[in-house]
């Protein structure tokens, strides 16, 4: 058993106030994965029930500032719990074609569009959903202003920590298990030493300077 935290920690106001004004399907929408050097970025979305409750609930938070056993175990109660989770995948080499900001976009979308339901209002973290005809809110430090936001970080951080211990058997030596893509100092050594592989960002520095060579592609890298 854990102890039941004070759900202050990741508050409830914006989910409540528009429970007030008459909408029941809310929708929080967090990305994690921008800053990575491989891998892709995902997106999570979480519709939950009106004021959900339960032991759970206190431990739902940015995803950030919880263990990797916190979230996992959160992600399975927001599994069980919620109304509708989806997630959105944009993968490297397509955030080397488009950049990283549309794919930030488009992975909350593909995740929006995965839901078996039409969510009435989003609340995002920071970020306000262009030709998306749904009403919404962008919040800034949404993930630790809404349990609903908090809640989708959640989703979106497990799954994609699981991509990339998955990964890590598929393109060895780097350390996807580990360092889940960023930019550690032994990930970078680890570049130094093997080259990027067809998982990397390419249009990221400092890959971006070892693969200017004209004639280098992603198909010619290591692990390709």
């Amino acid at each position: 058993m854990y102890r039941k935290k004070d759900r202050s920690i990741t508050p409830y106001i914006e989910e409540k106030t528009l429970l007030d004004a008459g909408y029941s399907l809310i929708a929080g929408i967090d990305e994690v994965g921008r800053g990575p050097l491989a891998g892709p970025v995902v997106a999570g979305v979480v519709m939950l029930p009106p004021n959900p409750d339960g032991d759970w609930v206190g431990e739902i938070q940015d995803s950030k500032k919880m263990t990797s056993i916190q979230r996992e175990r959160s992600y399975c109660h927001l599994r069980e719990q919620s109304i509708a989770t989806a997630t959105g995948i944009v993968s490297a080499e397509e955030i080397d074609q488009i950049g990283i900001a549309p794919s930030t976009f488009l992975a909350m979308k593909r995740a929006l569009y995965t839901l078996p339901l039409q969510p009435q209002y989003l609340l995002i973290d920071a970020f306000q959903l262009k030709d998306v005809n749904i009403p919404q809110k962008a919040i800034v430090k949404g993930d630790s202003l809404s349990l609903s936001i908090a809640a989708a970080s959640i989703v979106a951080k497990v799954t994609r920590d699981r991509i990339m211990k998955d990964l890590e058997k598929v393109y060895p030596g780097y350390g996807f298990a580990k360092n889940k893509g960023y930019g550690s100092s032994e990930h970078i050594l680890k570049l130094k030493q093997l080259g990027p592989c067809q998982i990397h960002r390419y249009s990221f520095a400092p890959i971006r300077n070892w693969t200017s060579n004209p004639g280098y592609s992603r198909t010619e890298d290591s692990k390709g």
